[in-house]
């Protein structure tokens, strides 16, 4: 069929596969915008889960539902080694410019933005240079003995209660979302966690929303013994059959075709229910097919090419980023599973490869940190890509 009009291409559809199956999570975070603009105490949230399940895109949604709500939002993408000041100023002056088109008094948002660029200046150092400063680009002198302590967690809560307030005065709120949550270095997610149980004490109409892989409870739990009651944690999986196959069909009726029950039970089989590939696999059936019915041999003939297209998207660059003893030691798990989907325990690989435990924990841990894998619970070990093992196995 016409490979211009493939519903499956990304943004080509009204709602992507990723967002199939979330009626769930969109309605939670309904309730939760209305009960926070009502002053009433809410928890942030945390979605978590593997990758390719769709957190980026759903957090993209929630995002765009507190901006129709006339809530000021930002978006953080997180980074290994990166701090958390500089992203997370930037998402705030975007939230803070949201609001100030309603704001009735210039000065306050002026004001509101000087404590922003007070607390975004003291990504600096102390002593360099004019010329090597980073300015952030907020166009009002820097406020003075607010938010630029130094102390990112006394400094944060502050910045959050100007920034909350500011949204109190039009009526409504402030979003932040940050993706890849688990990336947050270690202080500073001690930081975030201060300032929302210290903005979450005085009802103050400001929610994180964090995305991040399936140990990101753990890495918040270490960092403050009390953030499991400062989150509501929600697992995103893969789709079930009826969400998967509804993933598949709207996009497809909306384009006045069809698919055979045998076409969408091979697509199930051969995605395993994860959004990603849902997309993936859509994609390349709908342009192997020649009539307006896609049935089951299309899926087969466009498997090799969703495949193809996996192999060095999804999976290689992934893989390509694994030192040569990161790739042994990704090798020994999915020799250990199988290639399935589960974890593999850290004894059995060590026992594998004819190693001391002690010695692999530094490709192990530079895997985690990389995202490649993690650790849902002690002595186990497990893929963050869904049918990563299974690539593996087919690997030279």
């Amino acid at each position: 069929m016409d490979p211009v009009r493939n519903p499956f291409a990304p943004g080509a559809g009204q709602r992507p596969p990723e967002l199939a199956g979330r009626a769930r999570e969109l309605d939670a975070f309904e309730v939760v915008l209305e009960r926070v603009a009502r002053g009433r105490p809410e928890r942030s949230l945390v979605l978590t889960g593997l990758r390719g399940v769709g957190k980026t895109v759903l957090l993209g949604e929630l995002r765009s539902m507190a901006l129709r709500r006339g809530w000021g939002a930002g978006k953080v993408e997180a980074r290994p080694e990166a701090g958390l000041r500089r992203p997370l100023s930037a998402a705030l002056h975007r939230a803070i410019r949201d609001l100030a088109v309603r704001h009735r008094a210039p000065d306050r948002v002026e004001q509101v933005l000087a404590v922003l660029k007070a607390f975004a200046l003291k990504t600096n150092p102390d002593g360099a240079k004019l010329r090597d400063r980073w300015q952030p680009g907020i166009d009002v002198p820097a406020a003075q003995g607010r938010a630029d302590s130094g102390d990112i967690e006394i400094d944060l809560v502050e910045l959050f209660t100007e920034v909350a307030e500011l949204a109190a005065d039009v009526g409504s709120g402030i979003a932040l979302l940050i993706d890849e949550m688990q990336d947050v270095p270690t202080e500073d997610v001690s930081a975030l966690c201060a300032a929302c149980h210290e903005l979450s004490q005085s009802g103050a109409p400001l929610v994180v929303v964090g995305a991040g892989l399936p140990h990101l409870p753990v890495v918040l739990s270490a960092s403050k013994s009390y953030s499991e009651r400062l989150f509501r944690y929600v697992r995103i999986d893969r789709l079930d059959r009826s969400d998967a196959d509804r993933a598949v069909l709207a996009p497809i009726e909306r384009e006045e075709a069809e698919i055979t029950p045998e076409a969408l039970d091979a697509l199930f089989d051969i995605s395993g229910g994860y959004p990603y590939f849902v997309q993936s696999y859509g994609k390349a059936t709908w342009d192997a097919a020649v009539r307006s019915e896609i049935g089951a041999e299309d899926v087969r003939l466009a498997a090799p090419e969703a495949e193809s297209e996996l192999a060095v998207g999804f999976f290689g660059s992934r893989y390509e980023r694994a030192t040569p003893a990161e790739r042994e030691y990704l090798r020994a798990m999915a020799e250990l599973v199988e290639g399935r989907d589960e974890p593999a325990p850290t004894a059995s690989i060590a026992q594998y490869l004819e190693r001391r435990p002690s010695s692999l924990s530094p490709a192990r841990d530079s895997l985690i940190k990389k995202g490649l894998v993690y650790s849902g619970e002690r002595g186990l070990i497990a893929f963050t890509v869904p049918h990563f093992g299974r690539y593996l196995l087919t690997q030279d």
